[in-house]
């Protein structure tokens, strides 16, 4: 499956693009998860939005670069969302590479601190996160903080 990704800064998404971010995130986040929240918490604003698309220019994937100041003292990635029809296709590693490099090449800076729900600790331990705190509930969904200290060499398993 061929995707492309864009990074933009909030000022630079069209209105249709932050339509579909908030389509994709409530999609995953709030329907599929079944977890009521407030997507919309400001940070969106202080952040870079990691944009997949695939083929047919359809938003399947993305993740948003908070700035340090905004959730922790360090940079920091979240929102990490794939649509569910194009799971499974290692679309969340290409994300969360294109989000790696561009931090490493704008910013240089590590480490990097996420939030990540607990059933993916496997995935971001790939990408180079190692846990830092105990299990903690977020929205009701278990969840452990991560840092990044290096940037690691990610490949995709198609070594893309």
């Amino acid at each position: 499956m061929e995707t492309t990704i864009e990074i933009k800064p909030w000022e630079e998404l069209t209105r249709d693009e932050v339509y579909a971010l908030l389509q994709l995130r409530i999609a995953v986040f709030v329907v599929e998860q079944n977890c009521p929240y407030q997507d919309a918490d400001n940070k969106d604003k202080k952040s870079a939005h990691v944009l997949m698309r695939d083929e047919h220019g359809l938003l399947v994937g993305c993740t948003r670069l908070v700035q340090p100041g905004v959730s922790y003292n360090e940079w920091s990635i979240g929102r990490v969302a794939v649509a569910l029809s194009h799971r499974s296709k290692h679309l969340g590693q290409r994300l969360m590479q294109a989000s790696l490099e561009h931090l490493k090449a704008t910013t240089n800076s590590a480490p990097i601190r996420i939030s990540a729900q607990f059933y993916l600790l496997q995935f971001y331990q790939k990408c180079g996160f190692q846990q830092v705190s105990d299990i903690y509930l977020e929205d009701n969904i278990p969840h452990v903080e991560m840092l990044l200290t290096t940037y690691p060499d990610m490949k995709d398993s198609q070594g893309k």
